[in-house]
């Protein structure tokens, strides 16, 4: 949490990845949940996601996904999605515009999954159906580990606001090149 109003934009540039580096480690952070939007055709889909990695030297952030989900689909046929997030904590709203890969298999899929599926989140990836399906009649089987996908979101731009008392303000980072905006 910062004490005072951050007022240079390479400051706070650096202070966002931070925050979603810390919200990445941190499942109280109110950024470890946000809202993916993707394209689902000619309309919008959004949906809440886990945030897991954040990278800053690469401006990447890493989420899972079954690889059966609608999400992955819409990823495939239109890579481009934005993110969403806000603390309340923190006054700051998020939006990150980004342009998304989906890995199911490589070594970087391997030991990702060999680490979640030590946790009950493996569960997650396990499901006989795919996400959405309808479950009549319900069938209990698990299946393995190739329905396990990483998602990485490779930021194109950062779009930061922040509602404060004092007046609001926003700020656009796009190329490493910060801009204050009108909020």
């Amino acid at each position: 949490m910062f004490t005072s109003r951050i007022e240079s934009l390479h400051i706070l540039e650096a202070a966002c990845w931070q925050e979603l580096e810390r919200a990445a480690s941190d499942r109280q952070h109110a950024w470890r949940l946000m809202t993916l939007a993707t394209v689902n055709g000619d309309e919008a889909d959004a949906r809440t996601i886990v945030l897991r990695e954040a990278h800053r030297a690469s401006q990447s952030l890493v989420f899972y996904s079954d690889a059966r989900a609608g999400k992955v689909r819409q990823i495939e046929q239109q890579p481009k999605g934005t993110l969403v997030m806000w603390s309340s904590e923190l006054g700051w709203q998020l939006r990150l515009r980004v342009r998304m890969q989906v890995a199911t298999s490589g070594a970087d899929v391997t030991s990702r999954w060999a680490q979640v599926r030590l946790t009950s989140a493996a569960a997650d990836y396990l499901a006989g159906a795919a996400p959405g399906s309808a479950l009549s009649p319900l069938v209990p089987e698990r299946a393995t580990r190739e329905h396990f996908a990483v998602v990485t979101a490779q930021v194109q731009s950062l779009d930061w606001m922040e509602l404060h008392p004092d007046g609001h303000r926003r700020a656009l980072f796009e190329a490493s090149q910060g801009t204050w905006v009108q909020p």
